[in-house]
């Protein structure tokens, strides 16, 4: 991530006590509720609000961030909540998971050009044997990909189209001999995060199990 954008993020964090809603996203309620509670890396974790629905269903959880500040408020709530967490600070375009987990999930991740891949490329070597993938993005019409923004009650906080994506674009990184199931499809955003932030694309899913 590029220190401009580390700087942007950290004064959005730094704006108010809270950026984001506090649930968890959609798509992660969707296809982790029943799954059986294992090891799990959240990247990107922002303010914790996926990793802690995670934990508080009995996975052992990680949780990864550049931001200190995001961070700081997701340990915060999981104190709070009587949760436990590791929280890591790292930057995704460069950290390396030190292990493979059951569940690797990112929602909405920022990877650029010739880094994307690797970065996805990464992720997915992380997933253990019968595990899942999931990776999330948004999606306009037409297939391309799309920025978003937090709250509406916020500041607002346009993203570099460049460094959104589409599941497709995650899928062909995958190896099809490692991958038994391998799931892109377009969603609707989740009504009340749309409302929520005025941002109605629809999300760009991608569900992938590794083989057992």
């Amino acid at each position: 991530m590029r220190a401009t954008d580390r700087e942007s993020y950290e004064e959005l964090y730094r704006s108010a006590p809270s950026v984001w809603s506090g649930r968890p996203n959609r798509q992660l309620v969707v296809e982790a509720t029943d799954l059986t509670p294992g090891t799990a890396l959240d990247a990107g974790c922002g303010e914790g609000a996926d990793a802690l629905w995670l934990a508080e269903r009995g996975w052992r959880v990680t949780g990864v961030d550049f931001s200190t500040v995001a961070l700081e408020r997701a340990a915060a709530q999981g104190r709070a909540q009587g949760l436990d967490v590791d929280w890591v600070q790292a930057d995704l375009d460069v950290w390396t998971p030190p292990t493979r987990y059951d569940l690797v999930t990112a929602h909405y991740l920022h990877a650029r050009g010739a880094s994307r891949a690797e970065l996805f490329e990464r992720l997915a070597a992380a997933v253990a044997p019968g595990g899942t993938l999931l990776v999330v993005g948004h999606l306009m019409e037409g297939g391309t990909a799309h920025d978003h923004e937090p709250s509406g009650e916020q500041p607002s906080h346009r993203h570099d189209p460049e460094a959104m994506y589409t599941a497709e674009e995650v899928a062909a990184v995958l190896d099809p001999a490692e991958w038994e199931s391998v799931l892109t499809e377009t969603r609707d955003r989740d009504p009340q995060a749309a409302e929520r932030t005025g941002n109605t694309t629809p999300d760009t899913v991608l569900v992938a199990r590794r083989v057992g």
